[in-house]
């Protein structure tokens, strides 16, 4: 299985509060992936942290171990499922989530999230919380 990492699974990670290394040696590094949207929030994170020189290195080690998935390919995809999504009556409110979770539902991914509930409506996407197995 190949898992596409959410934003919050690796904020997580960053702050100390979940051993995501020790996961990934059991899932194996070549199977665990990031959006290259969750690039962009972990850098608006670091620019808005406390000490955003500290922060902008801890986020550049944790990415530079990680394949970046583009967001290009999903472009069909995503329109698809954000016209699905508001005609059922169950839209979205952030479109960094639904393009994360479309990148992962294309790539034919486990999406790996702490807020399950925001993926739920995504039809047919893969869904697990690490932060509960810790």
């Amino acid at each position: 299985m190949q898992y596409l990492h959410d934003t919050s699974i690796c904020v997580f990670f960053l702050r100390g509060k979940l051993n995501l290394d020790k996961i990934i040696n059991e899932k194996g590094l070549e199977n665990c992936f990031i959006s290259e949207i969750t690039v962009f929030e972990l850098k608006y994170g670091a620019e808005n942290s406390d000490d955003p020189k500290k922060s902008h290195r801890a986020v550049d080690k944790f990415v530079k171990g990680l394949t970046i998935i583009p967001i290009f390919g999903i472009v069909d995809q995503y329109a698809n499922n954000k016209v699905l999504l508001r005609k059922n009556g169950t839209p979205m409110h952030d479109e960094f989530d639904l393009i994360i979770g479309v990148t992962a539902l294309t790539n034919e991914m486990i999406l790996v999230a702490d807020n399950i509930k925001d993926f739920r409506h995504i039809k047919n996407l893969k869904l697990e919380n690490w932060v509960e197995i810790k």
